[in-house]
């Protein structure tokens, strides 16, 4: 009978970072990032088929470099951080599609709403640091709809335009060190 071993996988924070996108007026991109964050990974062996996942972000941490911006996504017209302190992710699936192509599965939860959403997950290989550290890199992209998530304030521009995007572009490059 063949056994698995559980490899398991802790971020390295120094080596990551949590960023997304949306557009401003329409015309323009603002990036913002999540400065604390934890995120592991579980697999069986070295093999990543079948890896689960899991992200958690803290809401307060938010900075997209405009203090009165950061201010007012963290109120309720946003994330309600006080409210919903935490963004989290736990995948269901975790598919190969090419020699370092994933499509990872998974439950994302903001202000308390759960949905799934599907991201690309580029395998950057494995690679033993100056300590003896085994680290692992990952580039994660995807998108998903603000609105579906309770994220609903915008404005209205006098052109008839609207002032927040709907589409919120999610890029994550992640450096895991094995346990």
């Amino acid at each position: 009978m063949e056994t698995t071993t559980l490899t398991k996988w802790k971020a390295d924070i120094a080596h990551s970072e949590v960023e997304f996108k949306a557009k401003h007026l329409v015309i323009s991109t603002v990036t913002g990032r999540f400065n604390e964050f934890d995120a592991g990974l579980e697999s069986e062996d070295d093999d990543l088929e079948n890896a689960m996942a899991w992200f958690k972000a803290e809401v307060n941490s938010i900075s997209t470099g405009v203090p009165d911006r950061d201010t007012h996504l963290k109120s309720a017209d946003f994330f309600d951080a006080e409210k919903y302190p935490h963004i989290k992710f736990e995948s269901t699936k975790f598919t190969k599609r090419s020699e370092n192509q994933y499509e990872m599965t998974g439950n994302l939860t903001m202000r308390d709403i759960t949905r799934e959403v599907v991201l690309n997950v580029e395998y950057g290989g494995t690679m033993v640091d100056p300590w003896g550290n085994t680290k692992a890199g990952f580039e994660i992209t995807g998108k998903i709809n603000r609105h579906d998530f309770g994220l609903k304030w915008n404005a209205v521009t006098e052109a008839g335009g609207l002032v927040v995007g709907e589409a919120i572009k999610l890029a994550l490059n992640i450096q895991m060190m094995k346990n």
